[in-house]
């Protein structure tokens, strides 16, 4: 297995010559931000519609929260082997190949009928998007060998995924129906599929040796596995199915790690798991799924059940979020290289702390007004957050291994998110007090997550 050195971890070198034709980093740049915003936007299409989904396809109570996790359980068991794989047999090849097969499973999700059928379109949407997700910042690193000009595009392709985040819930709440919303997703995943089949140049970093199939499987089996337990757990933690999900986990998660230690061509190089940089990426990426996509995820919902408030309605006030998400992510990269992208992210998550603590209470109240101040500076720590988290994974690992350095940041935060969006779910529906009081029990223990995460960053700076 190869290891990687003090020097290859803390300087970010250009890749090396790819065989294929020369990079062109316009269109590059472009097409994977446009393909990272149509994944985002199918990731938050059922934000706002959740109230309306879970009425048509007659959902219980115990299963929605797989409503909203099938997409990041597909992501998270696929980024590391999308990574590697996009790493070896062409990151054009993956992306497209992810970003048609997001809009066919996309287009397949408006026409179910059931919560079972919904979810498996939702986890292979998720396994989609992985590819092309795992892919861009790959193809990025290529097509920008600078530091300065892989500085703008991380800067721009990370604006991207708060403009998905932001688009995804008013286009929803717009749309006549749910169904309609996942038609017009789909169809706009093919023509970027189409138009980068044909733009793209194609980029590798071959290892040789054969796919770590042994290592996907496992891996995916773990996270189903935890998923499981964690979506199971809100009712009730010490039941028998609960327990033996989560040894099932561990085991999964020990045989995972014995397979690549022993694989020529492993997902992930365990290695890394001893530079502190690679944590600090690691753990952010954890951190941001728990604390800030678990909460906001079930957040318009709760809005709607206790304000009020049409799923339009709720679109257009948390677009005061997500909308300064991506300004702030677009405008951020302009602090590269004089802050450090582990203060950013310790500023970002203290910032998302404050913003939801001043949220306390406004759900009981049933005023939608006393959540804006803390929506912006929620909004503004989300986007430094978006604006750090892929130049963190790019400059963590090799540049020739940017693919999976971005898949094993993206797997750790779509875990968190699985982790988030059940605890949140939990939490709310579980407190005696109403679905207000869970709310801000729930926002509480989001705001305690994002201080320990900003503690951790900065713990694991750089000797």
């Amino acid at each position: 297995m190869p290891k990687f050195n003090e020097r290859t971890l803390t300087e970010v070198e250009a890749p090396a010559p790819a065989p294929d034709a020369p990079a062109r980093p316009g269109p590059t740049l472009a097409l994977t931000s446009a393909a990272t915003a149509v994944a985002l936007m199918t990731y938050t299409a059922p934000v706002v519609q959740l109230p309306d989904v879970v009425a048509d396809l007659h959902t219980p109570l115990s299963a929605q929260a797989w409503l909203l996790n099938g997409t990041p359980l597909g992501l998270a068991a696929l980024l590391l082997v999308a990574g590697s794989l996009a790493d070896d047999y062409g990151r054009r090849r993956i992306f497209v190949a992810g970003t048609l097969a997001l809009g066919l499973t996309t287009a397949l999700g408006a026409l179910t009928s059931s919560t079972w059928l919904f979810t498996l379109a939702r986890i292979a949407q998720g396994a989609a998007s992985a590819a092309l997700l795992a892919s861009s910042l790959g193809l990025i690193v290529h097509a920008y060998p600078s530091p300065r000009g892989r500085l703008h595009a991380t800067g721009v392709w990370g604006a991207f995924v708060s403009g998905g985040i932001a688009v995804g819930p008013l286009l929803s709440g717009a749309m006549p129906n749910w169904r309609v919303s996942y038609g017009v997703l789909g169809a706009a995943a093919v023509l970027v599929a189409a138009l980068s089949a044909r733009l793209l140049t194609e980029s590798r970093a071959p290892r040789g040796g054969r796919p770590d199939l042994a290592g996907a499987v496992t891996f995916g089996l773990a996270l189903v596995a935890l998923v499981a337990a964690l979506t199971l757990g809100r009712d009730g933690w010490l039941r028998a199915p609960v327990g033996l999900l989560l040894l099932a986990f561990v085991v999964l998660l020990a045989v995972f790690a014995a397979v690549e230690r022993r694989s020529a061509t492993p997902m992930i190089d365990l290695e890394l798991l001893r530079h502190r940089r690679f944590l600090a990426s690691s753990s952010s990426g954890l951190f941001t799924g728990l604390a800030v996509i678990g909460l906001f995820s079930f957040l318009p919902a709760l809005l709607q059940q206790t304000v009020g408030l049409s799923a339009m309605d709720t679109a257009w006030l948390f677009l005061l979020w997500s909308g300064l998400s991506f300004a702030v992510a677009l405008q951020a990269r302009r602090l590269a290289g004089r802050v450090p992208p582990r203060w950013q992210l310790a500023i970002g998550f203290l910032l998302h702390a404050a913003g939801v603590l001043t949220m306390l209470g406004s759900l009981d109240a049933g005023s939608w007004v006393r959540l804006l101040p803390g929506l912006v500076v929620a909004g503004v720590g989300s986007g430094l957050l978006n604006a750090a988290l892929p130049l963190a994974a790019v400059e963590s690992v090799p540049a020739t291994r940017a693919a999976m350095g971005s898949g094993a940041q993206q797997t750790f935060r779509y875990i968190g998110s699985c982790a988030g969006v059940a605890l949140t779910i939990a939490i709310a529906t579980s407190s005696g007090g109403g679905l207000a009081h869970g709310a801000d029990i729930a926002m509480v223990v989001s705001a305690v997550l994002a201080l320990v995460a900003a503690g951790s960053v900065v713990g694991l700076r750089e000797r």
